[in-house]
């Protein structure tokens, strides 16, 4: 846990000279860098991001002249500390990620080791080819770090694993050159060399070779010493050939740095098709897959109980899930097996899954599959697989599944004996394992559920020792799939004996004399259960501290065998639930991805660490356990290390959702705010967007006032001194006050106002929320919505204040309620609190009626949704959460109910929807796109894009102008820009104001689209 060991000044200096790239050598960034996805942390020497191949040159000259050692780093995303260590971190994944070369014809690709897999596979789409070693992280994982670990993935029982889709690897080796490994028959200088010293000690040890290397498939520690005299059940190459770029798979970095990657890619299946195995019991799962593998299957997947059960709970995952069950009222299956098949035609297909029903009633399982044929239900289902891992670690509490033996490999007719016994070890240490993954080359992943932080260490070490046992009895592999780092490295001389251990040292030394290459891995590694090397050791401590929102959810500790969490607040956690909250990042990475979710919108254009959710929560994991050495005073929270990270988060809430974890990053930012503005005060620009909504009906008031200010937009110079003054960029255009406003017609007010009982005598009654922005800028939103609504033959109520208006604490001048967004948004908690407890005191008896409150603004409406359940206001907010929708969300439920029938006439141009990150965070997006279809001829469309780049306040501030507009150039508008006579349909004000600055196209609410279509 130390942070001691840095970069003298003088190397710093040289490094940043020599290097066109960042070199970062602060405490902040080091930590960013100083864990993967295990229980490890070692802080780096320090950390370069090279720009080019000169970059990497300079750093190894460099390191090489003073002995400092390399740490060549992908996604981060290592399961066994590979990627951490007292070392130069050099990563690959900002510019040393360029395809080199794609040869349809010959089916090879050529890459540089940054690039992220499923990058090239969509590169490759369009060839007809893709790279199958298709691991769960394919979103983050680098080709470079796949071929570290000799990664596998779902379908090698196909494929093969990484070392049998790797045709050649040019690298950098220790002293500064060049070599090309690839066919040991044609290889030349360095390269053979090398390789026939590695021949000389294989024929040498050819007896220990044949006597220690597991035959199963799946073994992938130490270095592959057997390409001479292979032993897995698939050879390494089918001509039975020798590659010398296979001694470097699977070397954790710790041999050369590789330069580039020359792969072999296949076919894309045409179709696929995907049968669903329940069984009753997980030894009957187990036992059953010797069986399902004589079908020629491309993947038999396993998912436990345990991992059903949390995938029904979380929200993305629920209904995905639930499509694999016979039946989803009944008692979750103990397991199922995902068994496919794939092809040219669908039709060989179909009558394999016909076979796969009859063998399963063969084996006294009748009626256990769900065929899934359809290929959008696979590839959803495939998602929730994939994500079976960050599922797994969604575990409150200190408790979390240890990787450690995960991946153990064994001969499939030793499946079920081997997972019952381990079971039983579990049981004897007084936790359980959760299951999943790849049931077919009989690898499969587990994890005990332990508490590191104070008796899990040697719990490890003693499940260890007994898993030994059973791995050597039933003559499998220890490191099946994960690679060995640091909590299987010691395993290596257990596995392979005294004679190989040795000679697998002397090919690390004959690669790398000096040691500097990843040291400590493979060769000389510590002790597994070194509490040193841990990410949470002994000697680990939160800071207390009081935060601003209430984070009792967290504050929890966990069951090990039924995973029973304890009541709220009872967790022991000295910042009172906020430090487990940042915990649970167990560094997976998902937030790295490129997909069409939300999450990360500032990574996708930065695509630095610290702009990363990961990287705010490690940043915010060290500050709150004092390890980032700030001089600060104050509170850790509101430090410039963390304002640092989060300068660029826009609280866009994707993490919330998207993180499988549940990493909620935008009220973590919320917390910095209140700390941070605490310390430095509230700017001008702060004032003026936080209190909007108490001077709006003021400036509306006064007659010509939203004229004058409107001018600001027509003329530069009052721009240029808007900006000098606040901040406020002069590259953006502001908002339109409106001269009339709903508040200003007392007609239709009066019309609107209901008490509950009236509102819900025939449940034709609903609750409209007049938000600050649609009410004073854009109010034909308002008056849209009402219309739509009043021809749907519902009562609609506007909340508003009155002298006589009862609330919870002092009224203001305002007609409007006003849910406090704004103010949360600067970090003035007590003041959101203030205004947010009004609207939910007033909004309360109106929900606990059972009447539906509807609001246009996303960002405010889930607000009552979601903060407003985390600021002290009782159940009443609660109550109101419950009742709280978009209008589409109201009025798709009402279609889908049949309780509403739309008259809509037929559109004349097609639809573009853009969705609101809170509405993508909360699943509001399907509502509005169903809604959206009900117009005859619309035939919406989604965009798929990460967030706008608004998000509030973000995109008019100064600094951060540049930003935003590249966020919005990602995909949203360029998608606008090439359908140019469609409608844009967007939610959210910020995003109408990104669509209309960047496209010069106005985008309309979901209501003025209805209210144009009624007839």
């Amino acid at each position: 846990m130390s942070t001691n060991s840095t970069l003298s000044p003088q190397i710093i200096s040289q490094l940043r000279k020599n290097i066109r790239g960042q070199v970062l050598t602060d405490t902040p960034s080091r930590g960013r860098y100083a864990t993967d996805a295990s229980i490890y942390q070692q802080f780096p020497l320090g950390v370069v991001i090279p720009e080019s191949a000169s970059d990497i040159e300079a750093a190894l000259a460099i390191a090489r002249e003073h002995q400092i050692p390399i740490l060549p780093r992908g996604g981060g995303t290592s399961q066994c500390g590979q990627t951490t260590g007292i070392a130069l971190v050099l990563d690959n994944t900002h510019f040393f990620r360029k395809s080199l070369q794609i040869d349809p014809e010959k089916g090879i690709a050529e890459v540089e080791p940054g690039m992220v897999l499923d990058h090239l596979n969509a590169e490759l789409k369009k060839h007809g080819l893709w790279f199958p070693v298709d691991v769960s992280t394919s979103a983050q994982a680098t080709i470079g770090g796949m071929a570290g670990n000799n990664s596998c993935g779902s379908r090698s029982i196909a494929y093969g694993n990484m070392v049998h889709n790797v045709l050649g690897i040019d690298a950098w080796l220790a002293d500064g050159s060049i070599a090309q490994f690839g066919n040991f028959a044609s290889s030349t200088g360095k390269a053979k060399q090398l390789g026939q010293f590695v021949q000389g000690l294989a024929n040498q040890l050819q007896p220990e070779i044949e006597a220690h290397f597991p035959k199963v498939m799946r073994r992938v520690a130490g270095y592959n010493l057997d390409v001479f005299h292979p032993q897995s059940e698939l050879p390494y190459n089918p001509d039975g050939s020798v590659n010398l770029s296979h001694l470097l798979v699977g070397s954790e970095g710790s041999l050369a740095y590789f330069k580039s990657l020359k792969l072999k890619l296949a076919p894309l299946p045409q179709h696929k098709v995907l049968g669903v195995v329940n069984f009753a019991s997980f030894y009957k799962a187990m036992d059953s897959a010797q069986h399902i593998v004589k079908l020629g299957p491309t993947a038999v997947e396993l998912v436990d109980r345990t991992m059903i059960d949390l995938a029904r709970t979380n929200p993305s995952f629920k209904k995905t899930i639930e499509t694999a069950l016979i039946d989803s009222q009944d008692r979750t299956p103990e397991a199922i097996l995902l068994v496919e098949f794939s092809g040219e035609s669908q039709a060989p297909l179909l009558e394999k899954l016909k076979s796969l029903q009859t063998l399963l009633g063969d084996l006294g399982l009748p009626g256990s599959v769900v065929p899934m044929p359809d290929a959008n239900m696979q590839k959803n289902l495939w998602e929730v697989r994939k994500a079976g891992l960050n599922i797994m670690m969604s575990l409150k509490g200190d408790g979390k599944p240890v990787s450690f033996i995960e991946d153990c490999a064994v001969p499939l007719e030793s499946l079920a004996e081997y997972t019952q016994a381990l079971t039983d070890v579990f049981a004897k240490y007084g936790s359980r394992g959760t299951w999943y993954a790849h049931a077919s080359v009989g690898t499969l992943h587990v994890r005990p559920i332990l508490d590191m932080r104070r008796d899990g260490a040697q719990k490890m070490r003693a499940v260890a020792e007994e898993a030994s046992e059973l791995v050597r009895k039933y003559k499998g592999a220890y490191s099946g799939e994960h690679g060995d780092g640091l909590c299987r490295g010691e395993w290596i001389s257990w596995q392979f004996g005294p004679k190989i251990t040795e000679a697998l040292a002397q090919i690390k030394h004959a690669f790398d004399p000096s040691n500097l290459f990843n040291p400590g891995k493979i060769i000389n590694p510590p002790k597994m259960d070194d509490a040193s090397y841990f990410r949470f050791p002994p000697n680990y401590k939160v800071i207390p501290l009081k935060p601003s929102l209430d984070w009792s959810a967290w504050n929890v500790q966990n069951n090990p065998v039924t995973e029973e969490i304890t009541t709220a607040g009872s967790g022991g956690d000295p910042a009172l639930g906020l430090a487990k909250a940042v915990e649970m990042c167990n560094n997976n990475g998902h937030c790295r991805k490129f997909d069409a979710g939300v999450m990360c919108p500032s990574y996708r254009v930065t695509r630095d660490e610290k702009d990363l959710t990961r990287g705010r929560a490690n940043t915010l994991r060290l500050a709150l356990s004092n390890q980032l050495d700030t001089q600060d005073e104050h509170s850790p929270l509101g430090s410039d290390a963390i304002k640092e990270v989060m300068d660029l988060c826009v609280s866009c809430k994707a993490c919330r959702r998207e993180c499988p974890t549940g990493v909620d990053m935008a009220k973590m930012k919320i917390e910095f705010l209140h700390a941070y503005k605490k310390r430095v005060g509230h700017t001008m620009r702060d004032w003026l967007v936080a209190a909007l909504p108490k001077y709006a009906p003021i400036i509306s008031n006064i007659p010509g006032f939203p004229t004058l200010l409107n001018l600001r937009n027509h003329l530069p110079p009052v721009a240029k001194l808007q900006e000098w003054l606040m901040g406020i960029s002069a590259q953006r255009s502001l908002p339109i006050w409106k001269k009339e406003t709903l508040w200003n017609d007392k007609a239709i007010l009066q019309k609107l106002q209901y008490s509950p009982a009236e509102l819900n005598q025939d449940g034709k009654g609903v609750v409209l929320l007049a938000d600050t922005f649609n009410a004073y800028f854009e109010n034909e939103n308002l008056k849209a919505a009402i219309q739509v609504l009043t021809a749907a033959g519902y009562r609609v109520h506007i909340p508003q204040k009155t002298t006589q208006a009862k609330t919870s604490s002092s009224s203001h001048c305002s007609k409007e309620f006003c849910c406090g967004r704004t103010y949360l948004a600067a970090g003035m908690v007590d003041q959101a609190k203030e205004t947010l407890g009004e609207l939910v005191y007033y909004l309360a008896p109106y929900a606990q009626a059972g009447i539906p409150i509807i609001g246009l603004e996303p960002s405010c409406l889930f607000t009552l949704k979601d903060e407003a359940l985390v600021m002290g206001l009782g159940d009443r907010a609660v109550t109101v959460s419950k009742q709280a929708q978009l209008l589409e969300e109201f009025l798709a439920a009402q279609v889908k109910d049949n309780k509403l029938t739309l008259n809509l006439k037929a559109a004349t141009r097609p639809v573009l929807f853009h969705g609101h990150c809170h509405q993508k965070a909360f699943a509001a997006v399907t509502p509005a796109l169903e809604l959206l279809k009900l117009i005859p001829n619309a035939n919406p469309e989604l965009i798929e894009s990460s967030c706008c780049g608004m998000a509030g306040s973000f995109g008019y501030e100064s600094e951060h102008i540049t930003v935003s507009k590249q966020m919005a150039e990602m995909s949203l508008l360029p998608a606008i820009r090439k359908s140019p006579d469609s409608w844009v349909v967007a939610d959210g004000t910020s995003c109408r104001h990104q669509i209309t600055d960047g496209t010069k196209r106005d985008a309309v609410h979901i209501a003025k689209i209805l209210a144009a279509h009624l007839q």
